[in-house]
């Protein structure tokens, strides 16, 4: 039984343990990690945990689950997959953060796997994908945890709710049949949403903003019926270097529902400039995004007030 073991580093230009808390939480994963939509706990314990996640492999939308074990006074993170996908028969690793000088960390990412049947071949394509994966990963890392710990003010969240007279399901309905949009949202001017495996949702669409622009994106959807869709864009307007949210829907016992949209940012300052003219800054930039997104949001949540109360 033939079991391979690899690692690969990067030096980051932040603290060990900001690194390391950024990791550990696992809802910080789709900031820091581009391919990664999702992460909910399964299980989770002092130290161990069961996680779920939802990423983008090769342009579709996958899941699997893995377990995990924390040891936040070492700074090491292990974990291993319960199912492995072939040519993996089985996949594992540990991140290890260590300090390295003033406010900067060595981090450190280990894989140990075996290919099934120990063939020769699907070792050597488990090692290619291991060592272009563990590469773009870290190279991913490194610049969005010093982009995150850095700049602080080109991060933005915030959230928007709505009372609405009507069941948690009907609101659901509205906002998952995004495919609708282009019919039933007057700043959607055009919409295609692909849903080849239940609850994953590819969903592209143009969107116009008050000032008669159009922005194309593109989202992977992952919805929990009927409480929550979460999203992270994978093609953004040009003003964002990353842009995820959710929408949450609690029904209260007298069939009231709170529906709240919710939006994080984090800005592409390279654009400020050509997109809202020479005077704008950071300043202006997080006020254009919060209006734009924020009515959006407003206007949805709106349409969908009306279609769930009519069906009261």
């Amino acid at each position: 039984m033939t079991v391979r073991e690899v690692e690969h580093e990067i030096t980051v230009e932040a603290p060990a343990a900001e690194v390391y808390r950024l990791i550990a939480e696992v809802g910080n994963w789709p900031l820091i990690f581009p391919p990664t939509v999702h992460v909910d706990h399964l299980e989770r314990g002092a130290r161990e945990e069961r996680i779920r996640i939802w990423a983008t492999a090769n342009g579709a939308a996958k899941g699997w689950t893995s377990r995990r074990t924390l040891d936040p006074e070492a700074r090491r993170i292990t974990f291993r997959q319960e199912v492995s996908a072939p040519p993996v028969a089985s996949m594992g690793g540990t991140w290890i953060i260590e300090p390295a000088g003033e406010g900067a960390s060595r981090v450190r990412l280990l894989h140990d796997y075996r290919a099934v049947d120990d063939d020769p071949e699907g070792l050597e394509w488990i090692d290619q994908a291991v060592d272009r994966n563990s590469r773009s990963e870290l190279a991913a890392l490194k610049s969005n945890v010093e982009r995150v710990t850095g700049s602080a003010e080109l991060t933005l969240s915030f959230t928007d709710s709505l009372e609405i007279e009507g069941a948690a399901k009907d609101v659901y309905d509205f906002i998952n049949e995004a495919q609708l949009w282009s019919e039933r949202l007057p700043h959607v001017k055009q919409v295609s949403l692909t849903e080849d495996s239940p609850g994953l949702q590819v969903l592209r669409m143009d969107t116009l903003t008050k000032d008669g622009s159009v922005h194309t994106t593109e989202s992977i959807r992952v919805c929990f019926p009927h409480s929550r869709i979460v999203y992270k864009q994978t093609t953004l307007p040009a003003l964002m270097n990353l842009h995820t949210g959710y929408w949450q829907l609690e029904e209260s016992a007298d069939g009231v529902t709170t529906a709240t949209s919710q939006h994080t940012v984090i800005l592409n300052t390279e654009n400020i400039t050509k997109i809202l003219g020479e005077e704008a800054g950071i300043p202006e930039a997080r006020e254009f995004i919060r209006n734009a997104l924020g009515n959006n949001s407003r206007a949805t949540l709106g349409h969908a007030k009306a279609y769930a109360e009519a069906r009261r």
